[in-house]
């Protein structure tokens, strides 16, 4: 089983066209997927979209009180999921529906664990962001790249074998979840699929100067995990 992890704040109106094209994507792969929508509590009514659009595809709801945070969304999300494959992707469009298939298959076929969607990657990219936000990015990912051999460390669009995070202790600060399995997640073999980032259309960034910070605060976490020795023995499929 495969559950499609999307955390949502006031995500409404991007979600109807996103689910078109992720079950568009797995129809013609021929695969079978649910999603699983994490709304904190969402003024626009993005928990009541996600609902009816349960009535046209296998979509779950999990409510939560209010704006908790991204990484926590997805960490509730994954103990809410069904799947044995559990992937996670933003709401607002940016990233791809088209590579879900190739995604899973490099775990179901190739027996990878982690599989990132990678900007960085040969043949990845990034579409219409302005050069200031292009800067942080390339330092964001500049800082973190001593702690994995990922090259989009901050990807927000990923999946892996439910088994990577049983028993291991995810911190939800901040919105990169994903470097945070990079480093304590329980797997050998990863692999990154390359996609062309698409900037939101609509709606506002998540990005700020907080998250700037909860950045800095993870990193400095995960170097000192990294230095006590644990969290290696990672390589690319």
């Amino acid at each position: 089983m495969i559950s499609i992890i999307i955390p949502t704040y006031n995500e409404k109106d991007s979600l109807p066209g996103l689910l078109d094209k992720i079950f568009a994507a797995l129809k013609q792969a021929d695969m079978e997927a649910e999603v699983v929508i994490v709304d904190d509590n969402s003024p626009d009514g993005t928990a009541e979209t996600a609902s009816s659009l349960g009535e046209r595809y296998p979509v779950r709801v999990l409510r939560r009180a209010g704006k908790l945070g991204l990484s926590s969304a997805v960490i509730e999300g994954f103990a809410f999921a069904s799947g044995d494959i559990l992937g996670v992707m933003d709401a607002d469009l940016s990233h791809d529906p088209g590579i879900i298939p190739a995604m899973v298959r490099a775990m179901e076929d190739e027996g990878v664990e982690f599989v990132v969607g990678s900007r960085h990657a040969p043949g990845g990219g990034i579409s219409n962001w302005p050069l200031k936000r292009r800067i942080v990015s390339s330092v964001a990912i500049l800082m973190g790249t001593p702690l994995t051999r990922i090259r989009d460390v901050t990807s927000g669009f990923f999946f892996l074998k439910r088994s990577v995070i049983e028993g291991v202790v995810l911190n939800p600060i901040g919105f990169k979840i994903c470097l945070e399995i990079a480093v304590k997640g329980r797997f050998t073999r990863f692999r990154e699929v390359p996609y062309v980032f698409t900037d939101r259309a609509g709606g506002n960034s998540k990005f700020n100067k907080k998250e700037i910070l909860n950045y800095l605060k993870q990193l400095a976490d995960l170097y000192l995990y990294r230095l006590s020795g644990r969290g290696g023995g990672k390589r690319p499929a």
